[in-house]
């Protein structure tokens, strides 16, 4: 709808009558929107205006602040929230959460959003009607992306089988509308110029609440080991393609049964929280204190200022810490972020302030004067590795490509009633193949082909809870029958997703879809160029071993750093050698092309 520049006819400030009959516009569309929240958007003692453009479009903003809302019509009967008043108010409008940060792109390019893209919960798809109003997300950014209308039910969704077109994209972040007013911020750092990815301070905010990570971990490795003591992946012999990478950031915690690893969504910090829960708040002062200093002196450079304080914290504070020490603000006695970094402020070691949009903490200065900071002696900072992997370039080549990737699916309680019935085992994994077998054995078994239509299957109570129980809008009428073409795929959707991945004689299994390679280019100051691999622990890369192999090959320097807000490792190679580096991983390492994905953005 702002794909292209629109200027307004009228421009004008609305009448306390008019300001009146648009908040009660607004308490009528968007029920989940207190007064507090329509205050927040439009405060009362503010001058509202509104702009009407060529195309019959309403804006609606605060005199010299940032469009909240618009109408398509100009009637009230189509308006919608800007993503500024989405950023203020993010609860406003139920959201759909993306796949991936990746799947970003498309919807700042301008696409609608296709049911493929959508992360579907384990409860299954949320309940919606054609032509509701819906925001987007990307996991793990709370600042919603862009907002439209669903086009379809959810009983249309399913019986379509999760395909199509699910949300018809009438803003979002970028347009010409984003782009109208002076001085258009971004909420947080997750926001970049062509993608949006999660927010490394709601990542670390989130972290800090979660329960014990311990218990939780060893519960999921107790289920874990009795859920697959007696599974045969020999079984699993067909690569079944799927609909691309998840880039959730998933945090992972390995138990070894046998000789196959088995990994589920636990954080690695969890293993030192009893640890930490031990140290005295002075001694986490003391090491915050540390890692600050040895920030400024050896990553922290005057040309990168100013800098979000969460930046600060996941990209440099954080990499500074001792190998194997959970560092933890919530353990300190400043508790946050932003009260650590005021107090150092008042030091006079640095300087901060406040941003008057997103309220954040922002390094603007590092006074390299002062006492502190003079007389501290920075350690020489080893990187922290992750935990060996095989490194198949230690051997020969031929070992390197031995490597076979395979999306798998594990029973769910949505689907065991149908496993049950045909004597199918609940607890190994299953190729699409193996799982679409199933389900129409359980058809045979239970004679549910419809004699007038064989492309037509009948459900019964078993098969209608397994395929739409929990995904039909409570009150509507559950479908009575399914076409076959949509049997299998329905099906394999109400299980739970893994891959395994075997490299050689290493096997392991992962929840999730498969997690692809990114590779990208980019330029740093001086119109240098660096490329950034990232996601090689996936294929069981050792990112040491290939940084090594890469400064050899390309004649350049090479560094692994710890991905900020997520477990995994970056390989950072000087120059633009992204094609050689995609090349190096098909040719040595037996990556097949789909999982690699490469980004230039040195070209316009």
């Amino acid at each position: 709808m702002f794909k292209k520049a629109v200027e307004a006819k009228i421009q004008q400030r609305l009448s306390g009558a008019d300001k009146k009959k648009l908040r009660r516009t607004l308490r009528d569309k968007f029920p989940g929107a207190s007064d507090s929240d329509l205050d927040a958007l439009l405060p009362p003692k503010a001058e509202i205006t509104v702009a009407k453009l060529q195309n019959r479009v309403h804006v609606y903003a605060v005199e010299g602040g940032f469009p909240m809302f618009f109408d398509v019509d100009g009637r009230g009967s189509e308006i919608y929230p800007t993503v500024y008043a989405l950023w203020r108010v993010s609860e406003m409008l139920p959201s759909f959460t993306l796949k991936g940060g990746e799947v970003s792109r498309f919807i700042i390019g301008g696409a609608d959003l296709m049911f493929p893209g959508i992360s579907i919960p384990p409860e299954g798809l949320p309940s919606f009607t054609a032509g509701e109003i819906w925001a987007i997300k990307v996991p793990g950014n709370p600042a919603p992306i862009a907002v439209g209308t669903t086009t379809m039910t959810t009983t249309d969704a399913v019986k379509a089988g999760l395909r199509g077109k699910a949300l018809r994209i009438s803003h979002h972040y970028g347009d010409l509308l984003w782009q109208s007013v002076e001085g258009s911020f971004v909420p947080n750092a997750g926001f970049l110029q062509d993608v949006v990815l999660e927010d490394p301070a709601f990542l670390l905010s989130c972290e800090a609440s979660n329960m014990d990570i311990s218990e939780q971990k060893n519960d999921v490795q107790n289920e874990i080991v009795e859920s697959i003591t007696d599974v045969t992946l020999n079984s699993v012999e067909n690569v079944v393609e799927g609909e691309g990478a998840s880039k959730d950031g998933v945090h992972q915690v390995t138990t070894d049964v046998s000789h196959l690893n088995i990994t589920d969504d636990i954080s690695s910090q969890g293993l030192n929280a009893k640890d930490i829960n031990n140290v005295k708040a002075e001694d986490v002062d003391t090491l915050l204190d540390k890692c600050l200093l040895q920030a400024l002196h050896r990553t922290v450079k005057d040309k990168d200022l100013p800098m979000p304080g969460s930046t600060l914290w996941s990209t440099h504070v954080l990499p500074c810490r001792p190998s194997g020490v959970t560092l933890d603000i919530k353990k300190s006695s400043y508790k946050k972020l932003s009260k650590w970094l005021q107090t150092n402020a008042a030091s006079g070691l640095i300087s901060v302030k406040e941003d008057k949009y997103t309220k954040e903490v922002v390094l603007v200065g590092v006074n390299r004067n002062n006492a502190e900071y003079t007389s501290f002696k920075p350690e020489k900072q080893p990187t922290e590795k992750p935990a060996q992997l095989s490194d198949p370039a230690a051997g020969d080549n031929k070992s390197a490509k031995t490597l076979e990737v395979v999306e798998v699916y594990k029973p769910s309680t949505h689907v065991s009633a149908v496993f049950s019935s045909v004597g199918a085992d609940k607890g190994k994994f299953y190729t699409a193949a193996e799982a679409s077998d199933v389900v129409f054995k359980y058809v045979d078994k239970e004679n549910l082909v419809k004699h007038t239509d064989k492309s037509i299957v009948v459900l019964d109570a078993i098969l209608c809870d397994t395929l739409f129980k929990g995904a039909i809008k409570k009150g509507s009428a559950y479908p009575t029958e399914i076409h076959k073409r949509d049997l299998g795929s329905t099906f394999i959707g109400r299980m739970q997703p893994h891959h395994l991945v075997t490299r050689g004689d290493d096997s392991v299994v992962r929840k999730g879809a498969v997690k692809g390679i990114q590779i990208m280019t980019e330029r740093r100051q001086g119109n240098k160029k660096v490329t950034k691999l990232s996601g090689l622990e996936t294929f069981m890369v050792d990112p040491e071993s290939l940084a090594s192999e890469l400064q050899k090959k390309c004649a350049c320097s090479t560094t692994v750093v710890e991905l900020s807000g997520k477990k995994g490792f970056e390989v950072l190679v000087q120059g633009g050698v992204i094609e050689d580096l995609a090349r190096h991983l098909m040719e040595q390492y037996g990556i097949p092309k789909k999982y690699i994905e490469v980004l230039d953005k040195t070209k316009k």
